[in-house]
């Protein structure tokens, strides 16, 4: 841990209004290198857990804490830098107050210095609206990828996490109507690249998941994404008071105090040998049903030690939970006791990915990515979007020999942009 000597110490608090942004700063002003842990802290909104945000600061290794916002003041500062008990260098609160701020240099400086980011809560779409195609996500993601720093957030800072994301742009939208109309202009999900990381890949989160409640349009997620992009797209959720953290490994721990505080782990039912909802198109109600279980989802109480777990590495593996089976019949939503998936969604030969390249992530003991079906040309770009090469030939295979472990992203000649992740 970094140590910090009493004449170098200061405890400030200070308000600057510049360029799109306000900042509110606690703790010492020069500027601590450590070498955090990376993982990921995802909340389901209301208040925060104190045993998971503690195992967020513990993570960045007494380096400097960086909250990001669009709304809202400093109410995180004390709480972080002082109130759990755990050694930080400091904590700087940012409210993004326009678009502007994503090109201040002094808001890059910080996020580029900074062992651990949160994300607040608020309306996910100014994070999107704000952030997307900037210095800033890019900056983020180079944190994750070069320096393992550790990321969280809660409420619209978990529901932009994942590598699809709903984006809000249009307002919320409920259950009811999802279900009702998977099409509804409301339902706004994006997988245009935004925040990457290796364990979000093929996710989408949702939050505040029993207030309301919120798992019929967490399927309608999944269900169109299989339905227009031929993509198992997995689910995360969290109910309030409830997080989830997950290491560098994959292992998910759910953080929670009372009866209720749930999380949530979703994916389509690999033994169907076509997993596809039954009924997926405007304006008519949701069917995705396969004789009640479409869906396979391993249910998780939170405790505070946060000992119950599951396993993102096999989507198989979970402690302290049980297998649920879900399902839509016209437009309402069902759920029973279910089993554990007699299967793998990804594997390092042979996985079907309905459209997307696998395995994901690639070794480098075997640098290969694959598709499902042939892609016509394509680009490959670096986690800062620098152009490592072209090919106009068509192929089912892609050979990454030589990369370095990080991120990156290929395009192919229809425009698709798909996020990988080399380890």
């Amino acid at each position: 841990m970094c140590k910090i000597s009493f004449l170098s110490f200061l405890l400030l608090s200070s308000i600057s209004w510049s360029q799109g942004y306000t900042s509110w700063f606690t703790g010492n002003q020069n500027d601590a290198v450590t070498t955090p842990q990376g993982g990921i802290c995802l909340m389901g909104g209301a208040s925060e857990n104190d045993e998971a945000m503690k195992w967020f600061l513990q993570r960045c290794n007494g380096g400097d804490v960086l909250v990001l916002r669009a709304s809202g003041s400093d109410g995180y500062n004390t709480y972080l830098f002082s109130d759990l008990g755990i050694q930080v260098n400091s904590v700087e609160t940012i409210r993004f107050d326009s678009p502007a701020a994503a090109s201040n240099s002094y808001v890059k400086d910080k996020i580029s210095k900074a062992e651990a980011i949160w994300i607040a809560g608020g309306d996910q779409w100014n994070y999107v609206s704000f952030w997307r195609n900037t210095p800033i996500d890019s900056l983020i993601n180079k944190g994750i990828s070069e320096r393992s720093m550790v990321i969280g957030g809660t409420s619209a800072g978990m529901a932009i996490q994942g590598s699809h994301y709903f984006t809000a742009e249009n307002g919320t939208v409920a259950s009811a109507t999802a279900l009702a109309n998977p099409y509804s202009a409301s339902l706004t999900v994006s997988s245009e690249p935004f925040l990457v990381n290796a364990w979000l890949e093929n996710v989408i989160t949702d939050t505040h998941y029993n207030n309301p409640d919120r798992k019929g349009r967490h399927t309608v997620f999944m269900a169109r994404a299989l339905k227009d992009e031929q993509i198992m797209l997995k689910g995360i959720a969290c109910n309030e008071y409830t997080a989830v953290c997950i290491d560098m490994n994959g292992l998910a721990r759910v953080f929670g105090e009372f009866s209720g505080d749930n999380a949530y782990f979703i994916q389509p039912n690999c033994e169907l040998s076509d997993p596809a909802p039954e009924i997926c198109q405007l304006l008519t109600p949701l069917t995705w049903n396969h004789n009640g279980s479409a869906l396979k989802v391993y249910e998780v109480p939170g405790n505070m030690t946060g000992s119950h777990t599951f396993d993102l590495s096999d989507w198989k593996t979970g402690n302290g939970g049980s297998w649920k089976h879900w399902s839509v019949i016209a437009g309402t939503f069902s759920e029973a006791a279910g089993s554990a998936p007699n299967c793998a969604l990804s594997t390092e030969e042979g996985a079907i990915s309905l459209g997307r390249a696998y395995p994901n992530p690639v070794s480098t003991t075997h640098p290969f990515l694959y598709f499902a079906h042939p892609i016509y040309g394509y680009e490959l770009f670096d986690a800062e979007g620098r152009s490592l090469g072209q090919n106009t030939s068509v192929a089912n295979e892609i050979s990454l020999a030589g990369l370095k472990p990080g991120v990156y992203f290929i395009r192919t000649k229809d425009t698709f942009e798909r996020v990988l992740i080399i380890d």
